[in-house]
This record gives C-alpha cells, structure tokens and sequence, in this order.
C-alpha cells in the first residue's frame, strides 16, 4: 500500500507495517512517535529512520529528518487512523465495554451468546484472544494500537464477523483502540482505581467516556448499567452523541431486572422487557453476574439480537476464567472460589455474591499490588474485615514495593486479620480451616498465570495452587 493512500497525499513510497516501538521498525514502517509516561518516543526518531521508517506520525514540533513527517497535535489518534486503513478490514461488527468492574466478564458473555446465535465471534481483553477454539494471552487489558488492530484484522481473516473488546481507561486516553467502526458501547460501573495514573475520579472517568462520545459511533447505541450512580450522567454524553441508549438493570427501562433469587447454583432472573415477562435460570452466582449479563444481553440486542432468544440464551452461559470460578471443593466439603476482585468494590462484590452461600463462614484471602494506588488498600482490609468471617492478607502482586509494607497498609483496615505472606500457604491455610458449611474465596489474581515479584513473574495460578492444597 502506498503512504500516500494512508495519508490522501502523493507520497509513492510503499508502507510495510506500522511500529510505536522503533526496536520493531522495518523497511517502509510507519512509527508513531508519543509521549508516554516513562518514554518519550520523540527520542527514537532518529533510530527509526536509521531503521528504516518512511514517515514519522509526531507532534508538529517534533524534528523529523530523512522521512515523512506526519504532524498532528494529537498523534496517537492520527497514527490509529493511518494504522486502521493499513489493517482494515476488520469483523463486521464489533462492540466495546468500559468499567472499572465487568469487562472482562462482559465481553466474553457476549462473545458466547453471539456464538449461542450461530455467529463466529471473539473477545479481546484481560484473558486475551479468545474464540470458541483458542485463547492467545496478550498480558494486557488493552494492547497497543498495532497489536490491537493486527489482532482484529487476523481474526477478519479468520471469518470472526462479531467481536466484543475491552476499552479501558488507560487504552481510551491513549488512543489504542482507535480506528475501527464500533456499533454499540457498554458502561458496568465506575468505582476507585487507577488513581495512581489519572490523578482524581473525573479524570478517571472522563478517559472512560471518550468510548462514548468520541468512540462509538454517531448512529450505533450505548447499553448502560442504569444502577451505578455515574450511569446518569454517562446517559447524558450518550445521548449528546446521538447513539440509542439500552439501559439495563432494576432501574433499567430496556431490561428491567424486576428481582433476583440466588439458587443452589445460581439465580433466578426476572426481566422485564418490551411489555413481557421473562424468567431465567442464570447458572452463575453474585448480584455482579447478574449486571454483566444484562449488560451483554442488551450488547446482543443492539447489534441485531432479539430480546426473547437473547435472554433464553443466559441460561446457557458458563463461567469465565477467574471470575467467581470454583476452583475445586475441599476434602472438608467447602467450595473455594477465585476471583479477580483487586479494588474494594469489586472486592465487596465478590463477597456479598458468595455470602448468601455460605452457612458457616465465608474466609477470605487477599492482598493488594504493588506500584499501583496505594489508597485503596485499607479500604480493601476494611471491607474485607467488615463482610466475612475469617480475613487472611497475602501477597498479591509486590511488584517493584516492599511486600511485607504493602500487607501492613492493608492491615490497617483489618487490624484483626491474620497476615501469611506466603500466597501458597495462605491460600492453604484458608483450605485446612475450612468445614464443610464454610466457602472460601481467594481474591485478587483471578486468571493470571504468574506473580509479579521485583522483576521476575513467577508461575502461580490461584486454582491450581487452590487445587493442589485440597489434595
């Protein structure tokens, strides 16, 4: 393809590929050259020309030399943009949710009932890649930009015509899933986090929304968990946008969740949608697995589902990796769950889901990671300390902190909890005390496959240690 196609000039030099990181430059790449948080790639522009780089997508002051310089005040958008017509083209239909909580659930939810309905689709996020055949793991929420758009366009390729992707706040601020059409948007909640990056809540929030108001596009729909208290205001951006609004939950006029009775192995649903009555038998347990499946419920109904067949099909969703799964039933007869709660109301959550459950103790093992925001860890213990029975802080992921100062931090919400800086043997000791009326939930890890340890990601699993422990 030549440069000039990408850019509508006259440039008749031939684009390879496209590169953010000038150690990946070829031949005839185009490199986008941004200010990060920790790397300003304004600096390797000279090392990607000498690499091999035909344009260089930068700032208007920027120095470019010995290439096309592509100026723009806002050069990660425009690089995605450039990026999007080299890739293209992409499935037909592709959705994305925002949340602090949900996402990762919620785009797979969809990802199985679009596949209920016959279609070939996928997901993109926290679990990676993944098709009804295949799960590639992409270590991020949302990968950069190029990986981003390569992956959608393979997937294309593969026949995938429906897929649902993650937008989190840090790929929304950082333009990294820019360029390809998205019919309908999603909204599950908004609550603390990533405040070590954005600074205050509105920012945090504020990078959510440009899914809404930049995003998604001007004739598509936005679903809309209408319980969380940002929802309204999400509403208003969406509407400012012109996009349909498909509000979902027991203040949703959509999919109106008229009650929920938690079963012996999950819930019963009653929905009220389009004058009707529908009851389902949702086989996944928690009042939070109830929001992620309306809210992908109503991402089906958007993009051409009908409502009757897409709520029939919840019945038939199975759990996703990490979130509120079984790991295994002890010797003792207690379940042990693992869930990806790493923020306190995502944490809270996962207990008031598994609480009712429970008809002796609820144990749980948790900590917080480090080089992360340092102000929720108490709120963490506090919760924690405040809704189960027995509370046992670990290590999470210690990153580049002190574990021992991070436990400490959490233990200054839970004064009473017991402290095993070992996961391995706190999720064991968890196990050993518990009896057969008791469940524990070992909370914060989820689906990841290692710990994150200064430098080093060592292999660790929370169900298969969980597994190994019961043995």
């Amino acid at each position: 393809m030549k440069l000039g196609t990408l850019t509508g000039g006259d440039e008749q030099a031939t684009v390879s590929g496209f590169a953010i990181d000038h150690r990946k430059v070829a031949e005839g790449t185009v490199f986008g050259a941004f200010a990060g948080a920790r790397v300003n790639g304004e600096d390797y522009i000279v090392a990607a020309v000498q690499a091999g780089a035909i344009a260089v997508v930068a700032r208007p002051e920027a120095r470019v030399e010995g290439a096309v310089h592509i100026a723009d005040a806002n050069p990660r958008a425009r690089f995605a943009q450039l990026a999007a017509r080299f890739f293209a083209p992409f499935p037909a239909v592709a959705v994305a949710v925002t949340g602090t909580n949900g996402k990762t659930s919620c785009v797979e939810m969809t990802r199985q009932l679009w596949r209920m309905d016959g279609f070939h689709a996928a997901s993109i996020g926290t679990l990676g890649v993944t098709t009804g055949d295949d799960r590639v793991s992409t270590g991020l929420t949302t990968p950069d930009v190029v990986t981003f758009l390569s992956n959608m366009a393979g997937l294309a390729r593969e026949g995938v015509s429906h897929v649902a992707f993650e937008a989190s706040s840090h790929g929304l601020s950082q333009y990294r899933t820019e360029g390809l059409p998205v019919r309908a948007a999603a909204f599950t909640n908004l609550s603390r986090d990533h405040l070590d990056y954005h600074g205050t809540m509105e920012a945090y929030f504020e990078a959510k929304m440009r899914l809404f108001s930049e995003v998604v596009e001007p004739h598509g729909a936005a679903v809309i968990w209408a319980d969380d208290p940002w929802s309204a205001q999400v509403t208003d951006i969406a509407r400012a946008r012109g996009v349909r609004v498909i509000s979902v939950g027991t203040e949703g006029e959509t999919l109106k969740l008229v009650s929920r009775d938690p079963t012996l192995l999950g819930q019963g649903l009653v929905i009220e949608a389009e004058g009707r009555t529908f009851k389902v038998n949702l086989p996944l347990i928690g009042a939070y697995q109830a929001a992620n499946a309306l809210v992908s419920a109503g991402l089906v109904i958007a993009t051409g589902g009908t409502v009757a067949t897409t709520l029939a099909s919840l019945a038939r969703l199975q759990p996703v990796r990490g979130r509120l799964e079984r790991a295994v039933i002890a010797r003792s007869g207690a379940p042990v769950y693992v869930d990806y709660a790493h923020t306190p109301d995502a944490l809270e959550a996962a207990i008031a889901a598994l609480a009712p459950h429970a008809k002796g103790r609820l144990i749980v093992v948790f900590g917080a990671g480090g080089d992360r925001d340092q102000g929720k860890r108490a709120a963490m213990g506090a919760i924690a300390a405040a809704m189960a029975d027995m509370v046992i802080v670990t290590d999470d992921n210690p990153r580049g902190e002190d574990a021992a100062a991070i436990r400490a931090m959490v233990l200054d919400g839970a004064p009473g909890a017991r402290e095993i800086g070992s996961r391995r043997e706190a999720i064991g000791a968890a196990i050993a005390m518990a009896g057969a009326e008791d469940i524990v939930l070992v909370a914060g890890k989820g689906h990841e496959q290692g710990q994150i340890v200064g430098d080093l990601v060592l292999p660790f699993d929370d169900v298969t240690v969980a597994r190994e422990m019961a043995a």
